[in-house]
């Protein structure tokens, strides 16, 4: 269990490092273009999920969202006594990949958001980005780990730019973004409502992959 929680810390550390370090060398290259930028943003994340999980999955089965973890805990293909460790390992991971990015570009490491993000659309949009997460995980399940990994990787790609929320779908990486006054942060008064819409997103695929999935009863 330590080394399967280690591997979920470290691994959601170097994706905050990636979708925040990709966050602000986008932004200093883009000029100004905030499509370039975005652009940047969303090829670094999508690569690097594919790559986490692949390499993580045989380890602890490369959840770095506690949104997937609780999914698998009310599944039962989790017990909850892990599911705890998992989410504790990944809000931590997720702070530290964040101050890592920061150390990088020779930013101050501690940091808070001014960037809003709290309409009824981009809560719509984290309900829609984690609902297509967690069905996309939950549907492909049984598939070799190489395919669900790139499965997740171009949903978060794609969702990164048809969501107007530009797809968070993780309360350790939305708690952590809080922390970033760069391209990729959220200012800390609207982390509780992407959290919430996010939790809504959970519960509607479990539901949804239950009933699609019957009699088999896969589980996310």
């Amino acid at each position: 269990m330590i080394r399967r929680a280690a591997a979920e810390a470290l691994g959601t550390a170097l994706l905050l490092a990636i979708v925040v370090g990709s966050g602000i060398m986008g932004e200093k290259l883009a000029a100004g273009n905030a499509a370039v930028a975005l652009l940047a943003n969303a090829i670094a994340t999508g690569a690097g999920l594919f790559t986490l999980i692949t390499i993580f999955a045989p380890i602890s089965g490369a959840h770095f969202n506690p949104a997937v973890t609780i999914a698998a805990a009310i599944q039962r293909s989790l017990p909850l006594k892990d599911a705890i460790g998992y989410v504790i390992a990944q809000f931590a991971g997720a702070v530290c990949g964040v101050i890592a990015a920061h150390a990088m570009f020779a930013l101050p490491l501690l940091q808070t958001s001014a960037h809003a993000r709290g309409t009824w659309g981009e809560c719509l949009g984290e309900v829609i980005a984690t609902f297509g997460l967690l069905l996309t995980i939950g549907l492909s399940s049984r598939a070799p780990v190489a395919q669900i990994a790139a499965a997740v990787a171009l949903w978060i790609t794609a969702a990164y730019w048809f969501t107007s929320s530009t797809s968070f779908a993780n309360p350790a990486v939305t708690l952590a973004r809080s922390l970033t006054d760069t391209f990729a942060g959220i200012a800390p008064n609207h982390v509780l409502s992407f959290m919430g819409s996010q939790a809504v997103g959970v519960l509607l695929a479990v539901i949804v992959c239950r009933w699609l999935l019957q009699p088999s009863a896969a589980k996310l």
